[in-house]
């Protein structure tokens, strides 16, 4: 469990985490998915996540295919879900109050 909390620690795996909760990416598409992020510093997210058990990967050729675990998260799975969820109420909330800030552009 220590190694699990590890992880989630760092709000990049949280990131990285969440986007292969649905679907498997490569390390190449997770690394253009973070525009301020070495690839280094994605592979090294990567490897905690693995560690930890929390990913898995899968090799084709030369590319790695990582997909997350929802089992490994017992508890926190719920968790983690109920704060995505939450984030993105958030920012739909946001997005729709901008919108009727900003004036329309047919009106100009």
């Amino acid at each position: 469990m220590q190694a699990i909390l590890h992880a989630l620690d760092e709000p990049r795996r949280r990131e990285i985490l969440r986007r292969t909760w649905t679907t498997e990416l490569s390390a190449g598409e997770l690394h253009r998915g973070f525009g301020d992020v070495t690839f280094g510093a994605v592979s090294q997210h990567l490897r905690v996540l693995s560690d930890a058990g929390l990913i898995e990967c899968r090799r084709a050729g030369r590319h790695r295919y990582y997909r997350a675990r929802h089992r490994e998260l017992g508890p926190l799975r719920t968790w983690l879900e109920q704060m995505w969820s939450q984030s993105l109420a958030d920012l739909a909330a946001l997005a729709e109050d901008e919108e009727r800030r900003t004036p329309s552009r047919r009106a100009r």
